[in-house]
């Protein structure tokens, strides 16, 4: 099989643990809401949603959120409201993502999908957006809204255009990128942007937060790419090879296309256009990402975007929350370390 990245639980969570210290007390403030917004009279809501919101996951957006808010002295509950609506948000994408890629397992368990059906995923994700939606207004910053709820469009174009190129083996490491920054990091950026917004802080502290969560969540993605042929199912959360399986398109496939021998790509083109993905053609996928080092190659690509997320954040003041905030880059990074 893969080249399996052993990955020490105590490592992983140690570059995380300055963030949960931080934001514990308003992150409980923001489960609360979580599970008050995520209620309905109708019966099914409630039961898809919680599936998913208590199966696990960092809650990382909304916690960057909450410390970007902190590092720059905001005083209120606005940004509990808004790193309740980052949630909701990245939940509703996770659940239509599902349906999309026609995935099994999430975060270790069964999708909404596979238990109540695609139909009342799309929906139940439809619900969660609205609620986002109506946290944003009561928070009452236009600013925020328009950040978000431009962050919202840009994901749906990234779904789209991810959807286009699923199985094109044609598409550019250049064309891959403007995938992902739209599909992963353009929440990421949004998340760690509203904090300042919200504290009314400078436009310089406005993009250096808004760079740091893009590229951040260029670097988050690209791990994830690599794990996905390097990795275990219990980190992943899924099955390692999905990708492959999916005839998603990601960067380390991207690379070994394009270094391949015409045979090679000929085997691309049968396993990801035609859909021949048999565990024996997943093991000869993994033996060329490793001929052509195309995972330590999206490894490497990650970290650039990691190290430019911590020279976006390096201008501003020290404090608690940027050292934890640059400690994430790392827990990123060590995913696959």
């Amino acid at each position: 099989m893969g080249v399996v990245v052993s990955l020490d639980e105590s490592k992983k969570q140690a570059g995380i643990k300055p963030l949960v210290d931080l934001t514990a007390a308003d992150m409980a403030r923001v489960n609360e809401l979580i599970l008050s917004k995520a209620g309905s009279d109708v019966e099914m809501i409630p039961e898809v949603a919680n599936h998913l919101i208590s199966s696990g996951g960092k809650r990382l957006r909304p916690m960057l959120t909450l410390a970007a808010a902190q590092m720059l002295g905001y005083q209120g509950d606005g940004h509990v409201k808004l790193a309740t609506s980052v949630e909701f948000m990245h939940t509703a994408t996770l659940l239509h993502d599902d349906v999309v890629d026609e995935s099994d397992l999430r975060r270790g368990k069964r999708t909404a999908r596979m238990i109540w059906g695609n139909q009342a995923s799309v929906l139940v994700g439809d619900f969660l957006l609205g609620q986002a939606f109506r946290m944003m207004v009561d928070v009452g910053s236009l600013e925020a809204l328009d950040v978000l709820s431009t962050a919202a469009s840009v994901i749906a174009e990234g779904e789209v255009m991810q959807l286009s190129a699923a199985k094109n083996l044609e598409t550019t490491e250049d064309e891959y990128q403007r995938v992902i920054t739209a599909k992963t990091a353009a929440l990421f950026s949004a998340a760690a942007e509203v904090g300042p917004i919200i504290a009314k802080s400078s436009k310089s502290e406005r993009n250096a937060l808004r760079s740091y969560g893009l590229n951040l969540g260029l670097a988050f993605q690209l791990v994830d790419d690599a794990l996905d042929y390097g990795g275990n199912a219990r980190d992943l959360g899924k099955n390692v090879g999905d990708d492959f399986r999916e005839g998603k398109v990601t960067l380390p496939v991207i690379l070994a296309y394009r270094r391949g021998t015409a045979e090679e790509r000929g085997f691309w083109r049968a396993a990801i256009e035609k859909g021949e993905t048999s565990d024996e053609n997943l093991d000869k996928a993994f033996g060329f990402l490793r001929k052509h080092g195309t995972i330590l190659d999206t490894i490497q690509r990650a970290r650039h975007f990691g190290d430019i997320a911590r020279d976006a954040l390096a201008p501003l003041p020290a404090t608690p929350q940027k050292d934890a905030m640059l400690d994430v880059i790392d827990f990123c990074i060590a995913r696959v370390s």
